[in-house]
């Protein structure tokens, strides 16, 4: 796992293709990385590299110094003053229910925890019961539901919080 760079935008645009989620434009995804202005708020990408072409444990696995390996998770969330909101978290299917995405969203936490982050918030689509119970897992309050939030196919969002102070 490791910050994201500009140079992970196509990797990040094509999980998303094959997520089947509504991709951001590539221009979206530029502007991640912008530094060229000043900003009150921040950007936080991560990404994690498929370590081995094994089908073992995720964490058991060791990357390859050697050989850079394939974007299989991404993770994007957005900080302004001490709130972050999760935008999303992408997973590759051939990586999901291993615990890459529960490995991604705890480093994310320890670093907002690090950085004197005071709360995370995120919405979830209504149907997404293995997010739903991760979130729980971790400590996330359910806070409230936008109707119709999500479309193609049109469903609720569901509101969560984590407080961190």
């Amino acid at each position: 796992m490791r910050r994201a760079t500009r140079t992970d935008i196509p990797a990040m645009l094509e999980l998303h293709r094959e997520a089947s989620t509504s991709a951001w434009s590539p221009e979206h995804y530029e502007s991640l990385f912008r530094t060229d202005a000043p900003e009150v708020s921040s950007y936080f990408v991560l990404v994690v590299e498929d370590p081995s072409e094994s089908e073992g444990v995720f964490e058991a696995a060791v990357p390859s110094p050697a050989v850079p390996s394939p974007i299989v998770a991404h993770l994007v969330a957005h900080c302004v003053d001490s709130e972050w909101q999760l935008q999303y978290i992408v997973v590759a299917k051939k990586f999901q229910r291993r615990g890459v995405g529960t490995f991604l969203l705890k480093e994310f936490i320890s670093f907002v925890r690090a950085t004197a982050g005071s709360r995370v918030f995120l919405e979830v689509r209504e149907s997404n019961q293995s997010a739903r119970r991760l979130y729980h897992l971790l400590g996330f309050k359910e806070t409230g539901l936008r109707k119709r939030y999500y479309p193609n196919p049109p469903e609720d969002a569901i509101l969560y919080q984590l407080s961190l102070s």
